[in-house]
């Protein structure tokens, strides 16, 4: 193993030239939108009713999460999302059209018969008391898909990368991601996926895959590694079984695993200070390493910058994202002092 400093491998002027690029760089993120909601509150007491602790709410916010957070966070970085996702005909999809029209992310959205996916989390000051799920997953019927084809036919040559964000709720099939690998094929574009186990399979030939390590251990059904060695080791299984031209392993406060197309494998320590919520860290990663890969940067420059970003969010509660001012504020202070692991 073979310590390198990030000065060595991305200095300020190359970093500067790609966050630079954001503004320029539009992204596609096609995936399930969910509703993040949040009850804020403290407890002081417990219910004379049941033996459970009776929050008084001081504070109720409502966010985009899934592929909206993702689309969220290349928006915030100054990129240009357009995000690809189904609503349900009622209360909480007409929430999230207007959150979508608030940030300035322009959408194409299929209204179906069905509760829009919500998930609404109590908190009582910073810890989560409970979390509370609507859903029902219902996939996209072949006229849908058909649909969607036709739009991007309009606007796929707009754009650098395409972003599929998987959280199983129905939306993403193998008939949608067959037609991004088509488009990846003839025109040349970055195509990477925040995956679901269920669905590996259908994820061959993509760009770059970000599981978490639990995702990544369920895959190939083995425990969860903790040595790095482990980690290679189960790296390098799933390249194989998959057939993806990168892979990047997601490992909370031990950072990330990056496996690159043509062998080389590089440990990036986390660089948070301190983890306050790891609530949409997943959607931070994959949103800034694809807007970083579609503006020109190598495969471990996007990774190192995705790490910071990440950094960042997990020190805020609730679903974040980081601005581009937050991120090149980060970078300077980590530059000199962090590292990889080139093993």
């Amino acid at each position: 193993m073979r310590k390198v400093t990030l000065k060595k491998i991305i200095d300020k002027k190359k970093f500067d030239e790609i966050t630079r690029r954001y503004s320029k760089t539009g992204v596609i993120i096609a995936g399930d939108l969910i509703l993040d909601r949040f009850i804020y509150g403290s407890v002081s007491r417990i219910s004379p009713e049941a033996p459970v602790p009776i929050l008084l709410v001081q504070k109720e916010e409502q966010m985009l999460g899934g592929a909206g957070n993702v689309a969220l966070n290349i928006k915030t970085l100054g990129g240009n999302p357009f995000l690809i996702s189904s609503i349900g005909r009622d209360v909480d999809g007409k929430i999230l059209k207007e959150i979508l029209k608030d940030k300035s992310i322009d959408s194409f959205l299929i209204e179906q018969d069905s509760p829009t996916t919500t998930k609404t989390r109590v908190i009582a000051r910073t810890q989560q008391v409970v979390r509370i799920d609507k859903e029902e997953v219902k996939k996209l019927k072949d006229e849908d898909v058909l649909n969607i084809k036709k739009m991007l036919d309009e606007k796929i040559q707009n754009v650098s990368g395409i972003i599929i964000s998987d959280y199983s709720k129905g939306f993403i099939t193998k008939k949608l991601i067959d037609i991004f690998l088509k488009y990846k094929k003839k025109y040349g574009k970055i195509l990477t996926v925040d995956p679901k186990v269920e669905h590996f399979p259908y994820y061959k030939n993509v760009t770059c895959i970000t599981p978490n390590r639990a995702e990544a251990s369920e895959v190939v059904h083995i425990k969860e590694p903790e040595p790095l060695d482990d980690i290679r080791r189960l790296g390098e299984k799933i390249k194989r079984h998959i057939g993806c031209e990168h892979l990047l392993i997601t490992l909370g406060k031990d950072g990330m695993m990056l496996f690159e197309n043509y062998g080389k494998v590089i440990h990036i320590p986390t660089v948070a200070k301190e983890v306050f919520d790891v609530t949409g860290a997943g959607d931070t990663v994959i949103a800034v390493f694809t807007l970083s890969l579609s503006a020109g940067a190598s495969v471990i420059e996007a990774a190192i910058i995705s790490n910071i970003a990440a950094g960042i969010t997990v020190a805020k509660l609730g679903t974040a994202s980081t601005s581009q001012n937050e991120l090149k504020e980060t970078f300077r202070e980590v530059l000199e002092k962090e590292y990889v692991n080139i093993l």
